[in-house]
C-alpha cells in the first residue's frame, strides 16, 4: 500500500516516492505539539493526558521523557532566539523555556481573567506571539483541570514583543485550535474544532488577513473543510502549501485551498512540523505515536 494519495500533479513534486512513513515511537495517549529544535537535533512533543513532554533524539534515534509533570503542555513553537514557547493546559498559560532552563510565564490572563487553556502558538517575524485559547484543558481532568471559563469565550490572542501586552485578534471561532502564518505573513490560518462542542459544525481552517502593521486581523473566511475527523494542527511550507492534520492523513492544500494530496497515516493525526538538518523531514504526532517521512519541501518559518 502506498503512503500517498496523489490528487493533483503538484503534490508529486512535494513527495519523495521512495520515502516511506516511519513510526519512530508509540505509547502515548494523545500526542500533540511537535517542535524541532535545530541546535539540539531533537524533537519535543506533548503526551497531554500523561502530563509529560517527550524528546526524540534524531542523532541516536532514541526517545525519552523531557519533563514530567509539565502542566499538561499542548502546542509548541520556537521564538526568534530558538527558545521553546509552550501552551500549558494545566497552568492555563503561555510560557517560554529560557536559556537557563527555567520556564517563564508570558501570558496567563486577558482583561484580568484567567485564560482557558492555551492550545497552539506561532511566532511572527517581528517577535509577536499568537496563540489560540479554547477550553479543552478545563473541560475535564483528562488534559488539564476541570474549571469554568472565566472569559466565557474561546479566542485567538497576540502578545506584543515590546511590552507583553495581550490583545484579542479573533473572536468568531467556536474552538480555535491550530494556527500558522502564510509565507509572507499576510494571512493567519486558524483551525476551528468546535464540532467537539457543537454537533454538526463543519471542521474548517479559516484564513484571516493580517493588518498592514501586523498587529491585528481582518475578517476571516473558510479556507478548507475537513470531511474525515478534524483539522487540528498544521504547518505552512516554503511554497505556501498547508500540511494539515485530519482523521486519516496529513492533507496538503495549495494556498488557494485546493487539496492536492494526502500522506496516509494509520492513526488520527494531531499535528505536524518540519525538522531534520535540511528541514525536509515531516514529523507527525498521531494519537498514540510519533511518525516521520521525508518530503521535498520545508518550513516557511520557525517551529
Amino acid at each position: 500500500m502506498s503512503d500517498y494519495e496523489i490528487l493533483d500533479p503538484r503534490f508529486s513534486k512535494l513527495i519523495n516516492g521512495s520515502a516511506r512513513l516511519e513510526r519512530l515511537w508509540t505509547g502515548g495517549r494523545w500526542t500533540e505539539g511537535p517542535v524541532y529544535v535545530p541546535a539540539a537535533r531533537h524533537l519535543i512533543w506533548s503526551d497531554i493526558p500523561n502530563n509529560r513532554i517527550l524528546r526524540y533524539d534524531e542523532v541516536g534515534g532514541t526517545t525519552g521523557v523531557f519533563e514530567a509533570p509539565c502542566g499538561y503542555h499542548n502546542g509548541h513553537t520556537l521564538d526568534l532566539e530558538g527558545r521553546i514557547i509552550a501552551c500549558e493546559h494545566g497552568n492555563r498559560r503561555v510560557s517560554r523555556l529560557d536559556h537557563d532552563g527555567s520556564w517563564r510565564m508570558l501570558a496567563d490572563r486577558f482583561d484580568g481573567k484567567r485564560l482557558n487553556s492555551p492550545n497552539d502558538v506561532v511566532v511572527k517575524s517581528d517577535g509577536s506571539i499568537w496563540f489560540s485559547d479554547p477550553t479543552y484543558g478545563i473541560d475535564s481532568d483528562y488534559e488539564g483541570h476541570t474549571a469554568p471559563s472565566e472569559i466565557g469565550a474561546s479566542n485567538v490572542y497576540r502578545i506584543d514583543p515590546a511590552n507583553g501586552t495581550i490583545t484579542l485578534v479573533a473572536s468568531d471561532l467556536v474552538k480555535p485550535n491550530g494556527l500558522a502564518f502564510s509565507v509572507d505573513e499576510s494571512v493567519l490560518y486558524v483551525s476551528d474544532t468546535g464540532v467537539t462542542h457543537v454537533p454538526g459544525l463543519p471542521a474548517t481552517i479559516r484564513a484571516y488577513s493580517v493588518s498592514g502593521d501586523g498587529s491585528s486581523l481582518g475578517a476571516g473566511r473558510v479556507f478548507a473543510t475537513c470531511d474525515v475527523g478534524l483539522f487540528d494542527g498544521f504547518r505552512v511550507d516554503r511554497h505556501g502549501n498547508i500540511f494539515a492534520s485530519s482523521g486519516d492523513s496529513v492533507r496538503v492544500f495549495t494556498s488557494d485551498g485546493t487539496l492536492i494530496g494526502r500522506i496516509l497515516v494509520p492513526e488520527a493525526v494531531a499535528n505536524v512540523c518540519f525538522g531534520g538538518p535540511r528541514r525536509n523531514r515531516l514529523f507527525i504526532t498521531a494519537t498514540s505515536s510519533l511518525y516521520a517521512i521525508y518530503v521535498n519541501s520545508g518550513p516557511a518559518a520557525r517551529g
